[in-house]
């Protein structure tokens, strides 16, 4: 079992900065991938960004390309989104998930475990 924690989200406003990290805990061990997906209400749940733990090969989603930015840090097994210039359109819960695959993907379906979100508002 893999156990998913988001934390970092708030309300902030339009071009401002909030940086998200999922704390990833249980069976985790490479290869996999990590992704962070967003559902805002009344919407699809939309692919963000994702990278392969073992090669570090990252992959984004059109509408957050040269904003946000896929990190991780190894010692504690923690994966970071930050996002800078945010945008109302960037307002959703976001969800941390992790893939067994090894692969980036963008459909959330690749996906086997997943975080219970946190939420990023962005006031125009």
């Amino acid at each position: 079992q893999v156990q998913l924690v988001e934390s970092g989200g708030g309300t902030v406003q339009a071009g401002g900065s909030l940086r998200l990290s999922c704390a990833a805990s249980g069976r985790t061990f490479s290869p996999y991938a990590m992704g962070w997906f967003r559902q805002a209400p009344g919407r699809e749940r939309e692919f963000v960004a994702a990278f392969t733990w073992s090669r570090g090969i990252t992959y984004y989603g059109d509408s957050v390309k040269g904003r946000f930015t896929i990190s991780r840090d190894n010692a504690k097994s923690t994966v970071h989104l930050q996002m800078n210039n945010l945008k109302p359109d960037d307002t959703a819960l976001y969800y941390c998930a992790l893939s067994r695959s090894g692969f980036v993907a963008v459909d959330p379906t690749e996906y086997d475990s997943w975080g219970r979100g946190t939420q990023v508002s962005v006031s125009s």
